[in-house]
């Protein structure tokens, strides 16, 4: 399997947080991130140590050489959006499903089919950015209407696109905050 394909389907699989959502209270929801992210931290530490059956395989295979840090924003990304959009678990949701799946799709397509650059971005495409946009869309369309959905998507995709700080920790904060300020307003 393509290196790159495995880490997004990691990434997307993240989809237990949205499910587990409908399921237990969101200060556990919070617990089992926090504990998992304490978990993820031990895995990254002990690898360079010693060989972890299942788990050293895998981060050996999918790690990206310049980036450690990524899954450690993704997991406060998905905490911080939890915690402050908590009274409004379909915000929190849309705005986690957005990074889920609409990151991996900028990645693939970007990566596979990028031709066109952005604007004062050389390492990211129009293609991409526009998977990100439809993608992003149809998974935040699970949680919210059209309108909130459509915004909490385009803010992901120019999040993912331009932001100065890992966008696993950026683009759940933005899209929940977007897509709050377009739900109030409506």
């Amino acid at each position: 399997m393509n290196r790159e394909l495995l880490r997004q389907l990691i990434h997307a699989s993240g989809v237990f947080v949205v499910v587990l959502s409908y399921l237990i209270p969101v200060k556990a929801l919070i617990i089992i991130c926090l504990a998992l992210l304490v978990f993820l931290v031990l895995i990254f530490r002990w690898d360079r140590y010693i060989h972890i059956p299942i788990f050293s395989p895998i981060l050996r295979y999918c790690k990206r050489s310049e980036d450690e840090m990524g899954s450690i924003y993704f997991f406060l990304g998905i905490i911080i959006t939890l915690f402050i959009f908590q009274a409004n678990l379909e915000v929190a949701n849309a705005a986690i499903l957005i990074l889920l799946f609409g990151d991996s799709a900028s990645t693939l397509v970007g990566k596979r089919w990028g031709k066109v650059k952005l604007p004062f971005q050389e390492n990211k495409t129009l293609e991409g950015s526009l998977a990100f946009l439809l993608v992003g869309f149809i998974a935040s369309l699970t949680q919210l209407t059209m309108i909130p959905a459509l915004s909490g998507a385009l803010s992901g995709a120019l999040t993912e696109a331009y932001s100065p700080l890992d966008d696993n920790l950026t683009i759940p904060l933005v899209a929940g905050l977007v897509i709050s300020l377009v739900v109030y307003y409506l």
